[in-house]
């Protein structure tokens, strides 16, 4: 089976260069150097690279006739498998990954509500012939960015096939490669925003609002303005509904290099958060956020959907400023590879239109902005494009032009064209990317890492505030047992430890030990975490069990929560009242009070700027200690706190007037701007 895809993809390779298979070997070896391995392999890739860079120039045909679909499917199962030493080896990979992957996965609650006699498309698109894995779909892309690029490459791979076992079968790659066409052409067909005059580089990547399509809507205050929503690669338009037509459209710039952002929110009719299926822009160039509601009837896809889109073009164009991508080959080739992740996006929600994909792993930015150690893998895509100085026929930039989708004018003598027949062109390809995959590769086991993480913890967020509580309390019961030690030491229960801490407490101060207290607690630290790991501790934590249970009566439940909830509101009233009280004081409505501030704090300033700070400290702590003793207890005096207590009571506050209305405060807040 082997030899047969050899010799089928070396005669295609033939026919479509016009010459004959003999001819090609021949070339081959002209370059070839006998000290190097892997000779089969070396010539499929020779052949089918110089075929695949003169099949991309009249791409949109043959993705029509089904010519490119199956050239490049038998690209992959030639990398597969190029001789019959390793198919056994293949066959025993798949055999094993098969087996691995009975494993049904972890469905989520949308999931689970799909009726049984629905499907999607994948798992139709399943025949009996010999399949291919995510290394060859990867390194296809490296070659053929219209089915993948490889930075992404491997993310998409695992969700298109999630659900054929993570097998790509010829009949699902097929109706891929027409699903993009299909997506190129509709997005051709849109129309252009009112008002506006696009840019030459400037194309349409997804319209809603349409007839066609679901509504978006507008919200702007307690107002809302149904319309049409376009995405390009530079920005959002839209274009409220008019009488008769649409009004000249609203533009959100996404390429400006300055301090916006996009986020999900809750919306409604009047302005009111009720569902969450919203997308805000702020701006620092807006006065007021800019908010687009998505409406549908249950989930929020269409939402996650567009917030996607909008971040990827976003973070395009944060890559492009951040790391100073200022050829304009360097910028298109980034902007089409975007463009083409976008497609391959719309045309994977084609085929998985029952449990749409998560767009981010269709996407380059957006994916790795949220992915752990995303920021080397856009590095690394910088650095690789920078250094690239050859164009080859089939790069992103190459495909938009032969699909008719980019009109950009820039001269390619910037660069020096790549020879398609040269045999290191493709080898060069896998030096290029090594260190692209291996920071690719890192990203993904931190992801793995993360979500699993992440699992741990989802079940306490679905639980009420009322059961988190209990658990932080519970956590907190280590802490709150340390708090009768310290009143104990403060209140000379146990003399000699507080006689040890008075005296460390001094000779750290006087001796400005601070740094090294602080490293000491840390080593302490450090100490209990060994002992709680030689001890075994997280083997014996295997959970958390926290009770709800309580021995009150539910009359005495119903008190105890009146009598907190008075509580709070006697702290809130004494919060209060205190800050009106300090204004008063700042403000000096009574000056008897304002001076006596005044004069207490120059007091303390001189104090502080003649007495070195550690003497101070050291007083106030010998000064706390004296006065919780029982000799501080024998010479006290209440006077004083009675005559401060006194004195703040008889400060007046500027009375309060509650309006229903919301009324001018700058009149309140204007005497501290000066």
């Amino acid at each position: 089976m082997a030899a047969t895809h050899k010799k089928h993809l070396l005669s295609a390779s033939a026919l479509q260069l016009g010459t004959s298979v003999d001819k090609l070997v021949e070339e081959f070896e002209a370059g070839w150097q006998p000290e190097t391995t892997d000779y089969l392999r070396k010539l499929v890739e020779f052949c089918s690279l110089k075929a695949l860079n003169q099949m991309c120039l009249k791409i949109g045909e043959k993705i029509s006739d089904g010519s490119l679909s199956r050239f490049t499917y038998s690209m992959m199962l030639a990398w597969v498998m190029p001789d019959s030493a390793d198919e056994v080896s293949y066959d025993e990979c798949v055999a094993k990954e098969k087996e691995e992957r009975k494993i049904p996965p972890k469905e989520t609650e949308e999931q689970d509500e799909i009726p049984l006699f629905y499907s999607d498309l994948m798992p139709l698109l399943v025949d009996h012939e010999p399949s291919v894995g995510e290394d060859a779909f990867v390194r296809l892309g490296s070659l053929f960015p219209l089915v993948a690029d490889v930075v992404n490459g491997r993310f998409a791979f695992e969700t298109l096939t999630a659900p054929t076992g993570n097998r790509l079968h010829f009949p699902a790659y097929d109706k891929f490669l027409k699903e993009i066409d299909k997506c190129i052409k509709h997005l051709q067909k849109q129309a252009t925003p009112k008002g506006v005059e696009l840019a030459d580089d400037e194309f349409i990547l997804h319209v809603e609002g349409i007839a066609s399509t679901q509504r978006v809507v507008r919200h702007i205050g307690a107002t809302s303005w149904p319309g049409r929503l376009s995405l390009t690669n530079y920005a959002l338009y839209f274009d409220a509904m008019g009488v008769l037509s649409y009004e000249d459209a609203f533009k959100i710039d996404l390429s400006k290099y300055i301090d916006h952002h996009l986020k999900s929110g809750a919306t409604g009719p009047w302005g009111a958060p009720l569902f969450d299926k919203a997308i805000i822009y702020e701006s620092p160039e807006l006065s007021e956020s800019v908010i687009l509601e998505f409406p549908e009837m249950t989930s929020s896809t269409r939402r996650d959907h567009w917030l996607a889109l909008s971040k990827e073009v976003m973070l395009l164009h944060q890559f492009l400023n951040k790391f100073k991508i200022e050829s304009p080959i360097q910028a298109w080739e980034m902007h089409s590879r975007t463009m083409l992740g976008i497609i391959r996006l719309h045309a994977a929600r084609e085929m998985l239109r029952i449990s749409p994909p998560d767009p981010t792993k269709f996407l380059i930015f957006a994916l790795f902005d949220e992915l752990p150690k995303g920021d080397y893998v856009l590095e690394e895509l910088a650095k690789g494009l920078k250094n690239a100085n050859s164009w080859r026929a089939c790069s992103a930039s190459s495909i938009l032009r032969s699909l008719n989708v980019s009109q950009q004018s820039i001269a390619l003598t910037e660069v020096k064209e790549e020879p398609a027949g040269e045999s290191e062109s493709v080898s060069g390809e896998a030096d290029n990317f090594s260190t692209l995959e291996s920071a690719i590769n890192q990203a993904r086991e931190e992801e793995k890492e993360t979500l699993i993480a992440k699992a741990t913890t989802e079940g306490l967020k679905q639980e009420g505030i009322g059961d988190n509580i209990l658990v932080l309390k519970e956590q907190l019961r280590p802490l709150m047992n340390v708090v009768p030690l310290f009143q104990d030491i403060v209140q000379w229960k146990q003399p000699a430890t507080t006689l040890l801490v008075i005296i460390t407490t001094l000779v750290i101060t006087y001796k400005e030990w601070f740094h090294q207290a602080v490293a000491a607690f840390l080593l302490w630290v450090v100490a209990k975490m060994v002992k709680a790991r030689r001890e075994n501790v997280r083997d014996k934590l295997n959970k958390i069990v926290v009770s709800r249970g309580s021995d009150q009566t539910t009359i005495e439940s119903i008190v105890s929560a009146q009598q907190g909830f008075i509580t709070v509101q006697d702290i809130v009233k004494t919060m209060t009242i205190a800050t009106m009280k300090i204004q008063s004081i700042l403000v000096s409505r009574t000056n008897k009070h304002g001076n006596t501030v005044m004069l207490v704090i120059v007091g303390s300033a001189m104090l502080i700027a003649v007495v070195p700070l550690k003497f101070i400290a050291m007083a106030t702590t010998v000064y706390y200690f004296v006065t919780t003793s029982k000799l501080g207890k024998y010479i006290a005096n209440d006077r004083g706190n009675r005559r401060l207590k006194e004195w703040w009571e008889s400060i007046p506050v500027v009375p309060v007037e509650i309006e229903d209305k919301a009324s001018n405060i700058e009149s309140n807040s204007s005497m501290y701007q000066d």
